[in-house]
Formats: C-alpha cells, structure tokens, sequence
C-alpha cells in the first residue's frame, strides 16, 4: 500500500510451497489499493515434484542404456580381445602344442582384422618351427650316412693287409670328407638363406623385366654347344591392369636365383640344337613360370622331392 511491489514466499500448514505477489493499484501516483496474487497451497510442490519425476526416469533411462552398451560392449569388442589374450598366452606357454586362435574374420572391424593378423601369425610361427624339425632332421640324416661310412672305413682300416685295399679305404675317408664338407657348407647356406628371407622385406617384382634380363644374359654367356632360351609372357586377362599383372611380392635376388636354376638344369639336360622355351602367364591369383626342354624328364614318383633339402 505504500507503492511498492512486494513478493513472499512461505509455507503453509501443509508444508506446500506458496508463493504471494502483490502491486499497488495507482491513479495519478495515488494508491488507491493492491493487487494480492497467490498461489494454492501444492501448486508449485506439484510442478517441483513433476520436474523431480522427469529428472529420475530420464536419469534411470540413461543408466539402463549405459548398462545395455557396457554389456554389448563387452560382449562384441573386450570379450572377443580377452579370448585372443588368452591364446596368445597360451601359444607363448606351449609352443609344442598347437593352439586354436579364435576366428573373428567373419566380422568387417578391427576385432576381425586382428583376429586374422594373429591367425596368420601364429599359423607362420607353426610352419617356421615345422621348417625347423624339418631341417634338423634332413641334417642329421644326411651328416649320419657319410659319418657311418667314415666310421667303418676307419675300424676297417685296422685290419687291412695290403697297401692296395688300405689304399682304397683312404679313399673312401677322404671322398666322405669332402662329402661331409660340402654337407656343411650347404647347411650354413640353407639356414643363411633362411634368417635372410626372414629378416629382409618383401618388394614388388616385375617377373617379365627379371625373367627377360636373366634369360638375356644367359643366351649371351652360353656356349654355342648349348641350347638358345626363348620367353614368351602370354596376355593377361581382359580388366587386369598391365602395369600390376606380372608384379608379385617377393625377393628378385632369390626369384632369379630359382629361375636360374630351373634353366641351368633344362640346358644340362638338353641336346645341342633344341630349344628351351620358357613361358609366363596369369592363372587366376598366381603367376606360372614354365620351363620347357627336351630332356629326359623326372619320374613322377619323384616330382615331389624336387622340393626336399638337399
């Protein structure tokens, strides 16, 4: 009444919130009364209490679908790691024995991706140990005949009587000498070889400019007795990219340190006067490199052994 506005605001005998406005009524600066505005007793207790509902349900509903992504989560990315975890440990434990990775290839992420790196991984440390035996057992085969050989050549030795038969026993000692020399020698090649493939890093080979060079190069260093190589690269397929057809990933040195083999071996066993014809070309992912000549050929009992050590 005295010109001001006023606001309170109390509690009632409910404990509801009220909240009371009041403003003077003038004319000509005269206050002629008020006007008391007021809340009912729970009104702003309701709105309060509505509000408090929509914080918890909104609060409830964030905390259950947190709670379903953690469980999605951990059963599509930290479940499908912790099994991988656990196989590599298990592979770490027990290189003897071969151990599963679990396959996650199927999936097109990450988890897939790592799956596969870790399958193939794994899959190349089993073949380098495979390779490993391997070899061990192809040297102690190989060093055991020329040894076993020595070994009764010299407790014969003892026995002999006449200078020809001790003769030919000194022979035989000195031919498996050289033999067991020359087995040395290609082991420490072989496993030279074999620390070299697997330290350096693979690179692009272009097949027909190293076949083209090394074929090149032995027709100008051959004798005229022996037979002229001829290279053909057939077409590739239509949609292939010319440029990318005949690169694969490899080490040129030791590709055409094959190459050079393969045509050594045709022309030892090739006639004077004949060819060899060697050819290239694209069988679906692959890359065939064939040597033709007029050899007597192998058995095919023995084709498979071509690849054996030694």
């Amino acid at each position: 009444l005295n010109g001001a506005t006023a606001s309170v605001v109390r509690l009632n005998e409910d404990r509801n919130i009220i909240v009371l406005v009041s403003v003077p009524v003038q004319r000509y600066r005269a206050v002629l009364g008020a006007l008391v505005l007021s809340t009912t007793g729970g009104e702003i207790n309701d709105v309060l209490n509505a509000e408090r509902r929509v914080s918890f349900l909104t609060f409830g509903f964030v905390a259950l679908v947190t709670a379903v992504l953690s469980v999605l989560l951990a059963s599509t990315i930290a479940e499908p790691i912790r099994r991988l975890s656990a196989a590599a440990e298990r592979v770490r434990r027990g290189i003897n024995k071969r151990v599963e990775i679990p396959d996650f290839t199927t999936r097109r992420d990450e988890i897939g991706h790592l799956s596969g790196s870790i399958r193939e991984m794994t899959q190349a440390l089993y073949n380098r140990i495979d390779a490993i035996e391997a070899f061990a057992a192809d040297v102690s085969h190989e060093l055991k005949n020329p040894l076993t050989s020595l070994r009764s050549a010299v407790e014969t030795l003892t026995f002999v009587k006449t200078d020809e038969q001790r003769k030919k026993l000194v022979d035989i000692v000195k031919h498996d000498v050289k033999r067991l020399d020359r087995l040395i020698t290609d082991i420490s090649d072989a496993s030279r070889l074999d620390a070299e493939l697997a330290r350096n890093e693979q690179q692009p080979v272009d097949m027909v400019k190293l076949l083209t060079a090394i074929i090149h190069l032995s027709n100008e260093t051959r004798k005229e007795e022996q037979a002229e190589i001829s290279f053909e690269s057939a077409r590739l397929p239509a949609g292939m990219d010319p440029v990318r057809g005949y690169l694969l990933l490899g080490h040129d040195s030791r590709i055409g340190q094959v190459a050079r083999n393969l045509l050594d071996n045709a022309r030892s066993f090739t006639a004077p006067g004949t060819k060899i014809a060697v050819r290239l070309r694209r069988v679906g992912t692959e890359i065939e490199f064939r040597v033709d000549d007029s050899g007597p050929g192998i058995r095919p009992d023995n084709l498979e052994r071509i690849f054996e050590r030694f």
